[in-house]
């Protein structure tokens, strides 16, 4: 693992200490979640964006309820 000294905002360090103590871990384990955390979260986001991007536009000029319906009366014929 690589030490990083990052400075802190004193009400953020007290709250940090706390939550530390109240969970039984380390403020660094704290750390390290939120980082591992916000990195999943990015990830998502762009996998999000991606399929939006992939699906833009796949219905135009038609009510998007009224494509739905069309959609899933298809679905219940292909079933029956």
């Amino acid at each position: 693992m690589v030490r990083t000294l990052i400075s802190l905002d004193p009400e953020d360090k007290r709250w940090l200490d706390e939550k530390a103590r109240r969970e039984g871990i380390s403020m660094t384990e704290i750390v390290r979640r939120a980082v591992r955390g916000l990195r999943a979260e990015e990830a998502n986001a762009g996998r999000f964006r991606e399929l939006l991007d992939a699906t833009h536009g796949i219905v135009r000029g038609e009510d998007g309820l009224a494509a739905q319906r069309r959609l899933r009366s298809e679905w219940k014929r292909r079933s029956a």
